[in-house]
């Protein structure tokens, strides 16, 4: 079948309902960080998977608006347009799932249409008390939680609330925030069936993944993840789901080598997430592979197969016009079939592993303090609004 056709018969208030799903994801204003470090719109991704055509790829159609592309120029956050798109694009998909990380939150934060959540935030830390970074601290966990359970009321599905990156090397940090978080949804009357904690693939986060799927029945969303160390790692830890960045990884080679230009199948994002989804079908590793960020759709084609993908608006009209026939690559049969030898990662070993990438290794860290960023820029915001000359009086 021509992949335009396929596209065509999918579209998306065409296929919502037991045999298809969505995920929606929402990202900051033009010119804020999108979850795998692109500089995105507000809002972000729609997820299919299956349906009758089982052969074919399973897909995450990506509907962000990236910068004034698809805004007309409009990137005004006071105009609320940004709010309309999110809420237009949720109409639109009919997504299943969505997901927010500090740099969302602290767009939304912003608009004006959040206004009363903030509030409810602030008043939510004051209540509780303490010290001033106790209150802004609570108001910021609260704050996440109230945007997660607004989304939570235009799906069916989870949402994936992000635990403070600077936590990423403290464990028992990230458990106790996760379930902290958790017990906020709880509050709110949000099952944490419906939550995916997001969590940094550090060797920490990775473990604090762990004991939060085994010992607390909480699901995990390893983000930050670009090298088979990572991988090995989650897949060991039964986590829920991790996301690979396949275009991040090709820009750092296409930065950092001579070579500027790659054939989809040599592509060292495609190369990287095929190996990831060969071991995992090969050693029935439950674990969902969901590829993401994409730079062209040779990429995409080279991936068909996959668990999940994202595909940008951009590349999903190219898909569009795309009358070339679409045949899976990837597949469990497959996977079977490849070299891959299964190892196991303790400590010492993940570390050493994953510090033979150099790639990942800048990528992750990269990540990390730009997550930590945003997560001290909403303070301050929140300081200003609780603090600053005592809130005006």
């Amino acid at each position: 079948m021509p992949l335009s056709d396929w596209l065509a018969r999918r579209r998306p208030r065409g296929i919502v309902g037991r045999r298809a799903r969505f995920l929606l994801r929402h990202v900051g204003l033009p010119g804020e960080a999108a979850e795998d470090g692109e500089r995105a719109g507000p809002a972000q991704a729609v997820h299919h998977r299956g349906g009758r055509h089982g052969r074919l790829p399973r897909f995450v159609i990506k509907g962000y608006f990236e910068n004034t592309n698809l805004l007309n120029g409009f990137t005004d956050p006071a105009s609320g347009l940004e709010q309309m798109r999110v809420c237009e694009a949720i109409e639109e998909y009919k997504p299943q799932d969505a997901t927010t990380n500090p740099s969302l939150i602290l767009a939304a934060a912003q608009m004006p249409a959040s206004q009363e959540l903030v509030e409810e935030a602030i008043a939510y830390g004051r209540r509780l008390g303490g010290s001033q970074e106790e209150q802004i601290k609570n108001a910021i966990d609260k704050l996440f939680v109230l945007f997660g359970v607004e989304i939570l009321k235009k799906i069916p599905g989870r949402v994936s609330t992000e635990v403070d990156a600077r936590l990423s090397f403290d464990k028992d940090a990230m458990v106790a925030r996760a379930r902290r978080l958790i017990e906020l949804y709880k509050e709110a009357g949000i099952s944490k069936d419906r939550i995916l904690i997001k969590l940094s693939s550090t060797w920490e986060g990775i473990q604090a993944g762990k004991e939060l799927e085994e010992r607390h029945g909480i699901h995990c969303n390893m983000t930050l993840l670009f090298s088979f160390a990572q991988a090995v790692a989650c897949a060991e830890a039964g986590v829920t789901l991790i996301s690979p960045f396949v275009g991040r990884i090709l820009d750092w080679h296409v930065a950092n080598t001579d070579k500027k230009s790659y054939e989809p199948l040599e592509d060292p994002g495609v190369k990287s997430v095929t190996k990831i989804y060969n071991y995992y079908k090969k050693f029935d590793y439950k674990t969902i592979v969901m590829g993401a960020s994409f730079r062209n759709i040779g990429e995409i084609k080279a991936l068909a197969g996959c668990d999940f993908l994202t595909i940008s608006p951009k590349l999903l009209g190219e898909l569009l016009k795309d009358n070339s026939k679409l045949t899976p690559v990837l597949s469990a049969k497959a996977a079977q079939a490849s070299n891959l030898e299964k190892i196991h990662l303790d400590e010492k070993a993940f570390r050493w592993l994953h510090n033979e990438d150099q790639m990942a290794v800048e990528k992750l860290s990269d990540g990390i303090r730009k997550f930590a960023a945003d997560a001290v820029k909403l303070e301050r915001m929140l300081v200003d609004r609780m603090f600053s000359a005592e809130n005006g009086k």
